[in-house]
């Protein structure tokens, strides 16, 4: 997918999460993961910039999420002494945002015919849905719509409830 497809997907995936934290009395902790998320969602085609990593390879894959989940803990030990709070909180919420941002964009290139080879290094098999090519513009505008809507009904019903 491009950039706003995966928007879309990120956006999508988060939105109950989203709201789950809205519910849970963490607004800001919503308001942080979201911005994060489609920050990460574009991170794993760093490897178009790598010249020894080939595009779909490992930085599309599940140990990668899991990576930038560890990186996203680290962060959220920092979030931790600057805010003050629950340091346990921050570092799941770190690791959480981390891995779901990347496990947003292997779901977007998921659909695409290329697939992701989601288990390297253990398997080299790519795993797609084949639903849309990547540079599909209307499926990358469906995406970020459907997106888009499920984040505005996330807040709808946040701010219903709460």
């Amino acid at each position: 997918m491009y950039r706003r497809g995966h928007w879309g997907v990120s956006l999508l995936v988060f939105a109950p999460v989203g709201l789950a934290l809205v519910l849970a009395g963490r607004p800001d902790l919503a308001v942080v993961g979201g911005g994060a998320m489609l920050w990460l969602s574009t991170l794993p085609d760093v490897d178009h910039r790598l010249p020894v990593v080939s595009h779909r390879g490992p930085t599309h894959t599940l140990a990668f999420a899991v990576l930038v989940g560890a990186v996203g803990a680290g962060a959220g030990v920092g979030l931790a002494s600057v805010l003050g709070g629950d340091r346990t909180t921050f570092v799941a919420f770190g690791f959480g945002i981390g891995t779901l941002g990347i496990l947003a964009h292997l779901l977007a290139d998921a659909l695409t015919p290329a697939g992701v080879p989601l288990l390297w290094p253990l398997s080299s098999r790519d795993y797609s849905v084949s639903l849309t090519r990547a540079d599909d513009a209307l499926a990358n505008y469906v995406l970020l719509a459907v997106g888009v809507c499920a984040t505005a009904a996330a807040g709808v019903v946040a701010l219903r409830v709460a």
